[in-house]
């Protein structure tokens, strides 16, 4: 069992990161070139889905009841993931889509009233927490309000380091099934080109700019990011299941 910490020695934060089994790497010398890829680490092919908006607390929310229109209310997720309601207990909203929770609140209303139908939307979300780290000012944890891309989270961040490789900025992002998967973006265009890929963020999302001097990727791979933890991003790599 290893336990290595992930990022860099600036980027101070509670993760967590394990692996199972030993790893055995032939050492590099002048002669021996890295040839490990970005398969080799087992990440999930990128897709750019946008699957069901998932509620997080901080959220409100608006909740209707047709057959009881008394029972009409805004409601922000409380920080334990749950919503407060009339005439039943609190309700899990967290992680939860908007069909499941019209789901929970329809059943949890049927023991009150007759064919309860539940309807909710999305009146306003919580800002979209990133973790941005590596070749950057200031790396650590942030809210993004609004509609957000890995450029301006960097920026965020403090900037890029004279020793950023812009070029190939890695994001990291849980993917179906919680298992991560990972691409890159040239942000040095993006800070040139108004048509640039600038890779809109999601929340959870991990924006790592490595060193300009780490030009393979299958070795930069090894040395930061195998089995990367994140508070609340969980999946699966080479065999090992993180919760």
């Amino acid at each position: 069992m290893h336990r290595r910490t992930i990022l860099s020695a600036a980027f101070a934060l509670p993760f967590a990161v394990s692996a199972c089994g030993h790893v055995d790497r032939e050492p590099i010398t002048p002669t021996a070139r890295p040839t490990a890829t970005f398969s080799d680490i087992g990440y999930a092919d990128w897709s750019d889905q946008e699957p069901d908006y998932r509620f997080y607390p901080g959220d409100e929310v608006e909740i209707t009841v047709p057959s009881a229109t008394e029972l009409n209310k805004s409601v922000v997720v409380q920080p334990d993931g749950r919503v407060a309601l009339p005439l039943i207990g609190p309700v899990m909203a967290a992680d939860r889509t908007i069909a499941e929770l019209e789901a929970s609140i329809t059943q949890a209303y049927s023991t009150q009233l007759l064919r309860p139908q539940a309807r909710v939307s999305i009146k306003s979300t919580a800002p979209l927490k990133v973790f941005v780290g590596g070749e950057v000012g200031n790396p650590g944890v942030f809210d993004m309000a609004g509609d957000s891309d890995a450029l301006r989270a960097v920026i965020q961040a403090g900037g890029f380091k004279t020793s950023a490789k812009r070029t190939s900025v890695i994001i990291i992002r849980r993917g179906p099934n919680g298992r991560a998967m990972l691409r890159t973006a040239d942000l040095l265009t993006g800070m040139t080109n108004g048509r640039a890929d600038l890779v809109p963020l999601r929340r959870f999302d991990v924006v790592y700019v490595p060193r300009s001097g780490v030009s393979e990727a299958g070795l930069f791979m090894q040395q930061y990011f195998r089995d990367l933890l994140p508070i609340s991003f969980s999946y699966a790599i080479n065999g090992f299941t993180g919760n």
